[in-house]
């Protein structure tokens, strides 16, 4: 093994603990790991894929949380149904680490909609009656998108959950089920989420779509 791979093999796992003790994103968590390992100048070349980093955050869980984890996953999966059956018109899916099977309880649901309108969700939320914040980010494309971000209470959890709500064009949802270079879905829709919330818990494709 090349002093690189070696090199990227520590970034990953340093980021992993980072993303599961601390509910880091992974572009977050990588740039930390660079930081706790003291190449923030000269590390950036052997910076782990998400793929790599995914993988070593699966065997972080397994080997630490395997005691918590499936229950916490299980608890911000079915509070993510419950908020996209309410949101069922603007065409939710759910992503991120809620939907790929690496999610604790310090991670936030991430919701896709795929509106006609991009102030209707948000007059929706008015509906509703729930409070939120409007941030902004970018789509796969670099355009800026609005997010929507609410706290929902989970009662699994016994605590408030955040979730956030991109906002996306109708048209987009094409290329919304595209498969990572792995062949993994990269999000799904309530009835795929519903399929996984039914299998047995000791089924591994629960936790890997």
């Amino acid at each position: 093994m090349s002093s690189e791979s070696t090199l990227s093999q520590e970034i990953a796992a340093t980021a992993a603990r980072l993303v599961v003790e601390e509910g880091l994103e992974y572009g977050p968590a990588k740039q930390r790991a660079l930081k706790v390992l003291g190449l923030s100048r000269h590390g950036r070349a052997a910076l782990p894929s998400n793929e790599e980093l995914e993988d070593e955050v699966r065997e972080y869980l397994a080997i630490f949380c395997s005691d918590t984890q499936p229950a916490e996953l299980r608890a911000l999966r079915e509070l993510a149904a419950q908020w996209m059956a309410r949101l069922a018109e603007f065409r939710p899916h759910l992503c991120g680490a809620v939907w790929r099977g690496t999610a604790t309880r310090l991670n936030n649901i991430h919701l896709q909609l795929y509106c006609d309108d991009s102030k209707a969700a948000e007059i929706a939320l008015i509906n509703l009656g729930v409070d939120y914040e409007v941030g902004a980010s970018h789509d796969a494309r670099g355009r800026q998108i609005d997010v929507l971000s609410l706290a929902a209470p989970c009662r699994a959890l016994q605590e408030q959950i955040t979730v956030h709500l991109s906002i996306l064009d109708f048209d987009d949802l094409r290329g919304a089920l595209k498969l990572d270079s792995r062949g993994r879905s990269e999000r799904g829709d309530l009835a795929a989420l519903q399929r996984l919330l039914d299998e047995p818990d000791d089924t591994e494709s629960k936790h890997q779509p």
